[in-house]
């Protein structure tokens, strides 16, 4: 019997710096946080600009142009860090565990605990902790695609070497640990990718690239602001001052506005029992259209107990005596085995040979040590076995009858002979001869909620498969159970075997419940299910699932699953409640929602703005001009937007149209209105002889006061509270944002009567003719705005058909079904 190190041996390695102790780090560190909030590239450059402006002496606008940025960073930097405390406290709980042996006693460890020369023990499922050598009898099937990116399993017996980061697929062994801590393997390859990398989501990817546009064309204007300086002879104060007006036009704040989005969602998902592991999983629920459940440990709560058996050739208590017997003895147990052990216990017996479960298989084998005649016992699912029957037996009617009840049905059989079925990994293939024995039905349970979180899936348009590697007649049974009702079409994995790529296709799209399913056929469907142009999320929590998971759009899986499935997943579920889905689901449609509306307001912003700098004689406003309106407008009403976006329907698919339908209007609208107002003032200044430099002080003040109660319009169209507003977007009936719109007019307000303020922001009290014009225009222009939305004007000008409807009410939010007391 294996004794392993002793808690001396244990700490006196400890002592040595031998343990498996690296630093565990759940996410970014504070200050990977701080430093990735602040030196993006559009910082940097309006840092630059900035201290530009300091050695041209004009600290007052060096301190506009990157305040409005170190409010932002501000934000998302505490935001940020709210979030990172919450989740890494939650994805500590979440860590694997480590069972080794000690003082000859088993006992569960936490990895940092690990020590050189420790026995591990690993089972179906367990992730490789460190990198070692298999010792012992056991043997095992160990996935190392995370490593290699190879899918085939490798058979490991003792002596062979097993590394970190790869998982057991099936069978259990002991293997000593031989490189830990930094020297293992996991650790050497991660060791040159261990920056963190913010890996962009759909919509982070769309934004950045309309940024880097952005970008482009005001560093265009730069050059040609530039140029002018050196033909004209500009003062350079004036130039930077320029190049900072124009570059602060790119939304900076958009970027950070999304991440503090996705991070208050994990957090209040975190709450609701999901743990979000990867960024774009937030977004990703509000984008699936197809879901892939499988059966056990998923729809059902994989709490198997034995339903009835059925001898033959035997009597009732020889066949239990043999259940109990393969059961107890094998080394590669799982959830099956324990059931049958359970129902019926016996003596552990010796064992000379085993092949233990798979998924591919379908079925596992014994031979005992103490059997004189050296025969092979088969455990498995009776399709696999009965072609290799040699006598003629019965046995449809039973299984057939259980199978419609929704159960699990094994056959015992055996070989009366020794046989070489030539086992390497899952290529063990069965011989004829088997003699059948007994057949053993299994029962499992629903999991609490699963009708209707279904129900609420498929309410919102989502299609739902069941992929298993039951019996098919079984697996739908259970799915009419759980409510799928409506079509459903069942089939096995043998069957799909035998089609070519087109026919799979076909069967694929048609069918409901899939049975018999090899994992590599699981992945395979997953993978035609994304061809096809599905937004895919696969639930799972088995290791026979990480193929599947890896292929799928979202990985969801089960907080008692293995290992493996919890490393390549993108959201976890806390607690296993399937119930948590909807508020998943729901959270998704908010951030999307509220990322539409934000960018809505940016993009109106940036191409009203650039048109008025290109077309006004003069620049149009200065450095505190533009960080004034891009703080009252865009920054603040940005933070707020994400925070109060709410669920809804949304569709990927119409998010170009949705956003050149609203960004069209304004565009042109406000540009005119804003030249207008910008020449207007001019004009009366120019006809009372004032002096040209107070008349375009006087010019830029009032046109930013008529950008700001612009983009607070903005903001009220955006999330119409009344169906007098609705034009450019359905209605919301959501006052918040209006009054926010109001509260940030009263700040302009109080900016403009206080003297100081004024002076700050380098604004001017309106004249009363100044004052007119503004409001004038500003009531005209909504007023217009609201016509050309409505009717379509500019649209059909332009001769384009954006397809947006926004006079009808939106479609009704599917309620969350799952009463509030049974989640987590």
């Amino acid at each position: 019997m294996i004794q392993g190190l002793s808690e001396d041996d244990v700490r006196l390695r400890q002592e040595e710096g031998q343990s498996n102790k690296v630093t565990f780090q759940t996410s970014r560190s504070y200050r990977q946080i701080l430093v990735e909030n602040t030196f993006m590239p559009i910082h940097n450059i309006l840092f630059i600009l900035g201290a530009a402006l300091v050695l041209l002496g004009r600290v007052g606008d060096a301190i506009f142009t990157v305040g409005v940025i170190s409010l932002n960073i501000i934000i998302s930097v505490i935001q940020e860090v709210r979030a990172k405390r919450q989740l890494d406290q939650i994805a500590l709980l979440n860590r694997p565990a480590a069972t080794v042996i000690r003082d000859a006693m088993t006992q569960t460890i936490d990895p940092d605990e690990i020590v050189l020369g420790d026995i591990l023990v690993v089972t179906a499922g367990d992730q490789i902790l460190v990198d070692g050598a298999v010792v012992g009898p056991g043997q095992i099937n160990v996935d190392e695609s995370l490593l290699t990116g190879e899918s085939d399993l490798v058979p490991k017996h003792t002596g062979d070497l097993v590394y970190s980061g790869s998982f057991c697929v099936s069978g259990s062994a002991m293997y000593e640990a031989q490189r830990v801590g930094a020297q293992s393997t996991a650790n050497r390859l991660a060791e040159g990718a261990r920056t963190f990398r913010r890996v962009l989501t759909p919509m982070q990817r769309e934004i950045n690239t309309i940024l880097q546009l952005l970008l482009g064309l005001a560093g265009y204007l730069v050059a040609v602001i530039f140029i002018f300086t050196m033909l004209d002879d500009v003062p350079l104060v004036a130039s930077v001052s320029a190049a900072t007006v124009v570059v602060g036009l790119v939304p900076n704040s958009l970027l950070l506005a999304i991440a503090v989005a996705y991070a208050l969602s994990a957090v209040r998902l975190a709450r609701q029992g999901v743990l979000v592991q990867q960024a774009n999983a937030v977004e990703s629920l509000s984008n699936v259209d197809m879901l892939c459940v499988d059966k056990t440990g998923t729809l059902t709560a994989n709490r198997l107990q034995v339903q009835a058996i059925y001898p033959i050739g035997m009597s009732l208590a020889e066949l239990e005596q043999q259940l109990g017997a393969y059961a107890s003895s094998g080394a590669a147990g799982n959830a099956t085995s324990e059931a049958i052990a359970t129902a019926y216990p016996a003596p552990q017996r010796p064992v000379s040979t085993e092949i233990p479960f798979s998924s591919a298989r379908k079925w596992s084998a014994l031979a005992f040590a103490d059997d004189p005649s050296a025969g092979l016992s088969v455990l498995g699912a009776p399709e696999m076995l009965l072609p290799f029957v040699t006598t003629d037996h019965a046995l449809d009617a039973q299984i057939v009858q259980w199978t419609e009840q929704g159960l699990r049905v094994l056959l015992l059989a055996r070989y009366d002979h020794a046989v070489d079925l030539q086992v390497s990994g899952d290529d063990a293939q069965l011989v004829p001869g088997l003699t059948p024995l007994g057949l053993i039905s299994i029962g499992d349970e629903l999991r609490p909620d699963v009708r209707e979180t279904l129900a609420m899936f498929q309410a919102a348009g989502v299609q739902i498969k069941v992929i298993s590697g039951d019996n098919p007649q079984t697996v739908a049974a259970l799915a009419k159970q759980a409510g799928l009702t409506d079509h459903l079409k069942a089939i096995s994995g043998p069957s799909l075997e035998q089609m070519d790529e087109g026919q799979f296709r076909q069967v694929v799209a048609e069918t409901t419940v899939f049975g018999r399913i090899t994992p590599q056929q699981k992945e395979h469907i997953v993978r035609t299910l994304r061809d096809m142009g599905y937004y895919v999320a696969m639930t799972g929590d088995g290791v026979n699932d990480v193929l599947s998971l890896k292929q799928a759009n979202l990985a969801i899986a089960m907080q008692s699953g293995s290992q493996a499935t919890r490393s390549v997943a993108d959201i976890l579920l806390l607690g296993d409640s399937f119930a948590a889905l909807p508020h998943a689901v729901r959270e998704g449609q908010r951030v999307v929602n509220g990322m539409q509306d934000i960018l809505k307001l940016v993009l109106a912003r940036m191409i009203y703005a650039t048109l008025i700098i290109v077309l006004a004689p003069m620049i149009p406003y200065t450095v505190r001009h533009s960080g004034l309106i891009a703080m009252l407008t865009m920054s603040i009403p940005a933070f707020a937007l994400a925070a109060w976006a709410r669920p809804g329907p949304t569709d990927r698919h119409t998010l170009g149209r949705r956003l050149a339908h609203f960004v069209l209007t304004p565009a042109i609208t406000v540009s005119l209105g804003g030249l207008i107002v910008f020449l207007g003032v001019l004009a009366l200044g120019f006809n009372r002889q004032i002096d040209p430099a107070t008349v375009a002080a006087s010019a830029r003040s009032t046109l930013t006061i008529f950008l700001v109660l612009c983009g607070l319009m903005l903001l009220v169209f955006v999330e119409p509270p009344t169906r007098w507003w609705v034009a450019a977007d359905r209605f919301s009936g959501d006052w918040r944002p209006t009054l926010l719109a109001a509260g940030m007019a009263v700040v302009l307000g109080i900016i403009l009567a206080i003297p100081m303020l004024r002076e700050i922001f380098e604004l001017q009290w309106p004249t009363l003719e100044e004052g007119l014009l503004v409001l004038l225009v500003t009531v005209i222009w909504v007023l217009l705005a609201r016509l050309l939305w409505r009717t379509r004007l500019i649209e059909r000008l332009l001769g384009i058909d954006l397809g947006c409807d926004t006079q009808e009410d939106p479609p009704a939010v599917v309620a969350d079904p799952v009463p509030t007391r049974n989640t987590v």
